[in-house]
């Protein structure tokens, strides 16, 4: 089934970002950092006594990845809204890319579609943000 978002899209991103591989070395970072110790994400016969072949990475890890793009590109005080909708699990070793497309502006608002996709192109995460256009037009030039 094609995404209903894709036909839409302008064929380049205004917003992309990659990651390296996710590592059990991030995995158990992340732990650490958000207090979330789901044994899923970091204990391998855990995974596997779940029914998964290895563990699996965090889906609020990739959402982070999706911030970090945009706060990178931007102010976060510009950043109005942001939401996610997780798709699918991120296996351990992918690449993951995020990207950013303007799906509309008004006078004061510019919103994106936001995608994290693995290396393989299978989205992980879809999402939603939405940017003050003041704060943000510059940054995709004809914005």
């Amino acid at each position: 089934m094609q995404d209903s978002l894709a036909a839409e899209r302008p064929v380049a991103p205004v917003l992309s970002r990659s990651f390296p591989p996710i590592s059990r070395h991030m995995l158990a970072l992340y732990c650490g950092a958000s207090g979330d110790h789901n044994p899923i994400h970091v204990d391998l016969d855990f995974a596997r006594s779940a029914g998964f072949p290895d563990v699996f990475a965090h889906g609020m890890l990739v959402m982070a990845y999706l911030g970090l793009m945009l706060e990178e590109a931007g102010p976060a005080e510009g950043i109005l809204e942001f939401s996610t909708r997780f798709v699918a699990i991120t296996q351990l070793g992918a690449a993951i890319t995020c990207e950013a497309y303007i799906r509309d502006m008004t006078h004061d608002r510019i919103l994106l579609d936001l995608t994290a996709a693995d290396e393989c192109g299978d989205v992980k995460l879809q999402g939603r943000a939405v940017l003050n256009r003041q704060i943000w037009e510059t940054r995709f030039g004809q914005a």
